[in-house]
């Protein structure tokens, strides 16, 4: 626990690593990315992270990083906001614009602004025409552990001109520590979800997920019945129009080895499931594990996926004198026959 350096960007600065715990819970935290390196439960870790923060740099998907200004995707890289068009850099496939770009937040350097035994707070300033987005924006990222093994994520900003502000805490779980993650269940408060194009863009079309491959609205193992292929995730539940005041439950996942049970709870109006089956991570991470296809998977609450550009999605517009805020808490427990992992 405590504070340490971690490396260095290849300017010179320096990148900390702050571990905070509460009880069987406890987290590293590294500056680059405002990203949770480690997240550990009874000393079982339970997301895919490195060692080094050169293998953040040179591979890192985004683990545990918060994702911004926009999280996701923007079709075409361009948007219209009060009658004027911006353009964004196209960083995915020289296409779309992916989670703020090559600058984006997941790949700042985040400023360290306070910690405790359990909590660490950072700031970061987004210039005017960042990655090609209007106005200064300030965000702050604290992480805390509370009571009964809740870790709780507040992601804040405010702007001084319009803009778009959508951030997202992009940690890939595995609570079992298996290759993959198909054999964990899942459980998703939606009844509906956006599906996309072979670039993963949303059609525009928000679709009932009754009947489909997509219905999590019951517990269930990830991976397809019966040995078939395993069904391709990366996709927004839709869980509601707009944001809420207070979290409320929208996901559960469930680790039948371990017994580790996840609830994911918050305000934001999207969950993006990702399942991982593009990871093919060229070095070792944690523990020296390898991860393949589908070692770990994602559920990050955001605003819709491209909703500058479907006017029926839940949007990201932020203006001067508001305040962007989300609440995200990650509560764990263990299931009924498993010995205690979680108090």
């Amino acid at each position: 626990m405590g504070e340490r350096l971690f490396g260095a960007l290849p300017d010179g600065a320096p990148v900390r690593c702050i571990g905070i715990a509460r009880g069987d819970l406890s987290a590293d935290i590294i500056t680059y990315g405002a990203a949770i390196r480690d997240l550990r439960i009874g000393g079982r870790s339970v997301v895919l992270g490195f060692d080094t923060l050169a293998d953040y740099l040179a591979h890192s998907p985004y683990f545990g990083a918060i994702a911004g200004r926009h999280a996701n995707r923007i079709c075409g890289g361009r948007f219209r906001l009060d009658g004027k068009e911006h353009l964004l850099e196209r960083n995915e496939a020289g296409r779309h614009h992916l989670h703020g770009g090559a600058a984006g937040f997941g790949k700042r350097l985040w400023s360290l602004a306070d910690h405790g035994a359990a909590h660490v707070e950072l700031t970061l300033v987004s210039p005017d025409g960042e990655g090609g987005y209007p106005g200064r924006v300030e965000a702050r990222c604290r992480y805390e552990i509370g009571a009964d093994a809740c870790f709780r994520i507040t992601l804040s900003a405010e702007t001084d001109r319009a803009t778009l502000v959508n951030l997202a805490a992009h940690s890939y779980f595995n609570l079992d520590g298996t290759p993959d993650i198909l054999g964990h269940h899942l459980a998703i408060e939606a009844e509906a979800y956006l599906p996309v194009t072979e670039d993963a863009i949303p059609t525009g079309e928000i679709r009932s997920v009754a009947g489909t491959p997509f219905d999590f609205r019951t517990l269930r193992a990830i991976g397809a019945a019966g040995g078939g292929a395993a069904t391709a995730y990366d996709h927004n539940f839709c869980l509601s129009p707009a944001a809420t005041a207070e979290p409320r439950p929208v996901a559960r996942l469930a680790g039948p080895l371990s017994g580790l049970v996840m609830d994911v709870l918050s305000t934001e109006p999207g969950l993006q499931f990702y399942d991982g089956y593009k990871l093919a991570v060229p070095c070792a991470g944690l523990s020296g594990r390898h991860y393949g296809a589908r070692a770990g998977l994602c559920l990050e609450p955001q605003r819709w996926p491209d909703s500058p550009n479907h006017e029926a999605f839940a949007g990201a517009v932020l203006r001067p004198g508001e305040r962007y805020r989300q609440i995200t808490e990650y509560r764990f427990s263990t299931a009924p026959g498993h010995e205690t992992a979680a108090s």
